[in-house]
């Protein structure tokens, strides 16, 4: 059976994507898509990546509910919490280590969910 080898790009509807952009490039350095062919795209680095069907997102703020969560890997989760909150955005973290790393949540601007998680060292 052939398989797919990685996720290729996240696409979603927003109010105002440019400034969705900016904000993702700002706050969590994913480059803004290039405006030509010879410029390469934000480049993830290499790792686990969970595709995970739910019945429904429901944002740990309080948010509501979503069709969708991004999740993003991170380096080191305190770090990437204290630059968001010194941005004055709002980061819940998850008090309980699991055996597959540490979580923090946040929404981007236009309410959509966000999970940080900085996976457990073997």
């Amino acid at each position: 059976m052939e398989k797919v080898t990685g996720i290729g790009g996240v696409f979603f509807a927003a109010q105002a994507p440019d400034v969705l952009a900016a904000w993702y490039r700002d706050h969590l350095g994913i480059d803004l898509v290039p405006g030509d062919y010879a410029t390469p795209p934000w480049r993830q680095a290499a790792g686990e990546t969970v595709f995970a069907p739910f019945a429904e997102v429901t944002d740990p703020l309080g948010g509501g509910a979503r069709p969708f969560m991004l999740n993003f890997r991170v380096d080191d989760l305190e770090a990437m919490i204290a630059q968001l909150e010194a941005a004055q955005i709002e980061v819940r973290r998850d008090p309980e280590d699991y055996p597959n790393g540490q979580f923090a949540w946040l929404r981007d601007p236009e309410g959509n969910p966000i999970e940080l998680w900085q996976p457990a060292v073997p």
